[in-house]
């Protein structure tokens, strides 16, 4: 039996073997098998394919057909490099003409969490008056709570204060109340939404972070007075709309058969949202909200999520929970 050799190649390029079987078949229109047991790059590429009617022949595609079918995902590529480039341009371009050339108007590409979270505490260390932050998600890892209390502990200590605001689910995080418990009450404020954009940090309002990949290993550093200004004007709005940390969240609707967080993924499910948007959105895992779900089948006897859908419009469950009332009484919320 012949072993075919190791080709130092990718598994998109040709040797000269290749190459020079593959002529011969197509001078002759045809290979027997065997004699390409040592270009195994030949079956790879698909330019040699079995002939139907001889096992033991292969017929060579024809030069075109075969350059078309190992241009594709190349050309594909560069496609998508292109679609990249566009959007990219389309965010960008319009916001050139803010920039005048001096380096206190820069929008910084940071590249790595270590040059990230470098930045972040090179303004931490500057700041003189407020620190606004944004955190979407639920879980907070006791490190990361833990280097966010050793760079916020000397801000208050100066006399800073600092904003956060979480989304609702972070309230049942023993490690976010150790926290909020250890900061003093003046000087820091904690609010939580249902649901919550990107991360966003904003220091002395003269300098923003947000993060340019999924992975929050790239981020955008932004000193345009202009785009910060712009962005601590959005971060109040939705500090307008938070709950305190000190008080209850809203509850459903008097006699509603859920709970407040299965009501928010009626109203999520009722607009289209797939489980993974609609745990995403709320800052809960897919396997939590899917157990919602099924308690929200379970209570209306929906036997389909088909179903579902019609009996949550039925039902009003998903209808928006009434705002409080100023004098409705505030009573703290244990998660404070």
């Amino acid at each position: 039996m012949t072993v075919p050799r190791h080709h130092a190649h990718s598994d998109r390029d040709l040797c000269d073997e290749a190459v020079g079987l593959y002529t011969d078949a197509l001078a002759k229109g045809r290979i027997a098998r065997s004699a390409v047991s040592t270009a195994p790059c030949l079956i790879d590429t698909a330019l040699l394919l079995p002939d139907p009617l001889d096992s033991r022949l292969l017929r060579p595609v024809p030069p075109s057909a075969a350059l078309a079918h190992l241009l594709h995902p190349i050309a594909q590529g560069l496609l998508d490099q292109v679609r990249i480039s566009d959007r990219l341009a389309q965010a960008l371009v319009p916001l050139t003409f803010l920039d005048h050339g001096t380096p206190h108007l820069a929008i910084t590409v940071l590249k790595g969490r270590s040059t990230v979270q470098a930045s972040i505490n090179e303004s931490a260390q500057e700041v003189t008056e407020e620190i606004l932050t944004l955190q979407p998600g639920s879980t907070r890892p006791q490190e990361d709570l833990r280097q966010a209390l050793s760079g916020t502990l000397p801000t208050v200590e100066r006399g800073v204060q600092v904003r956060h605001i979480y989304q609702h689910s972070a309230r049942y995080s023993p490690a976010l109340k150790a926290y909020v418990s250890q900061l003093p009450r003046s000087l820091l404020q904690v609010r939580t939404m249902e649901q919550a954009i990107e991360v966003l940090m904003i220091f002395d309002r003269k300098v923003a972070y947000v993060p340019a990949e999924p992975d929050r290993s790239v981020a955008l550093e932004i000193r345009h007075p202009a785009l910060v200004a712009f962005l601590a004007e959005m971060y109040e709005t939705l500090w307008a709309l938070a709950t305190p940390f000190t008080q209850q969240l809203p509850t459903t609707v008097p006699g509603a058969p859920v709970t407040a967080v299965q009501q928010s993924i009626a109203r999520l499910l009722m607009e289209g949202n797939q489980d993974e948007a609609v745990a995403h959105k709320l800052g809960i895992s897919v396997r939590t909200c899917r157990a919602h779900i099924s308690k929200l089948m379970q209570t209306l006897d929906a036997t389909s999520r088909t179903q579902l859908g019609a009996l949550l419009v039925r039902s009003g469950i998903a209808e928006p929970v009434p705002p409080r009332t100023a004098e409705e009484p505030v009573t703290p919320d244990v998660a404070g």
